[in-house]
């Protein structure tokens, strides 16, 4: 576990150094990507700090992979690798999957009047991934026009309709393995946000 924190410590310096070039290099989304990106790491120590929520220390590097794969992306990598889109997307649905069937799994425990069948279950994150999925495009559009019309850089990258297909059948492809081979795993961590919803109902 210490060797997975010493993992997340690098690329969390990682991020701050793509900050520090993106700062240099005067580049708007390099900046914008990498600080938010860098925010998005802090946020398991911060649960753990605020709210007493341990998060496994897996899902926590994996969160730090995913958001590193993006900020560097947007040095370069995007453009000059055509995969590398289809590689953070399919890390990023993955990240949501986990989440969302964790979460699902944890109120089927956590509830005694709520019984969720493992198929519905997956039926469920699939569907909901395809929709943040969907949401995001959406959110990157408007964000690119909004910055056109303000006169100011875009801090996403668009490439077309096309680029959008594929981006949401990976996001479908990240959820599909989630689902498949991860089940186990996740309903012991949803099993142990439940005891934790428990431990805070008790506590209010």
């Amino acid at each position: 576990m210490d060797r997975l924190r010493l993992l997340n410590r690098a690329l969390q310096v990682g991020l701050l150094g793509i900050f520090a070039f993106g700062v240099l290099a005067r580049n708007v989304s390099v900046v914008v990507n990498a600080l938010a990106g860098f925010g998005v790491t802090l946020v398991p120590a911060m649960l753990a700090r605020d709210r007493d929520l341990l998060l496994d220390p897996r899902f926590t590097l994996v969160v730090s992979v995913a958001v590193f794969l993006h900020s560097i992306g947007m040095v370069g990598l995007y453009d000059r690798i055509w995969w590398w889109d289809h590689l953070t997307h399919t890390f990023s649905a993955t990240i949501v999957a986990v989440v969302a069937y964790t979460v699902v799994w944890a109120v089927d425990v956590h509830r005694d009047d709520i019984h969720l069948p493992p198929p519905f279950t997956g039926l469920f994150v699939l569907t909901f991934v395809l929709a943040m999925g969907v949401l995001w495009e959406v959110a990157e559009f408007l964000a690119r026009e909004a910055a056109i019309l303000l006169g100011q850089e875009p801090v996403l990258v668009l490439y077309g309709l096309g680029d959008t297909m594929f981006d949401l059948l990976f996001n479908l492809l990240g959820a599909v393995t989630v689902t498949v081979f991860a089940t186990t795993r996740l309903r012991r961590w949803g099993e142990q946000l439940a005891g934790w919803l428990d431990r805070r109902l008790e506590a209010s």
